[in-house]
């Protein structure tokens, strides 16, 4: 699909001179692609900050008690 966007020259200086010319249109999507799998990251952390209670999981609490809580996960499996 064919689409118009508008970026400043010294950005299209940039791409051109790192990708050439004729590999704008798939430096710039990939670079969306990117972009979008960021923001979807960032989206799903914020929605997802907190689920997890302290007093659920008190084997959290600290680094050593996290630490002590993988090696005898580790031991287990």
């Amino acid at each position: 699909m064919r689409t118009h966007l508008i970026l400043s020259e010294e950005l299209l200086a940039e791409i051109d001179a790192l990708v050439g010319k004729r590999r704008r249109s798939r430096f710039v999507e990939e670079a969306a692609r990117d972009k979008l799998k960021r923001e979807r990251l960032l989206k799903a952390l914020r929605e997802t900050a907190g689920i997890l209670s302290a007093e659920d999981y008190p084997e959290w609490a600290t680094r050593e008690s996290v630490a002590a809580w993988v090696h005898e996960s580790r031991e287990r499996d």
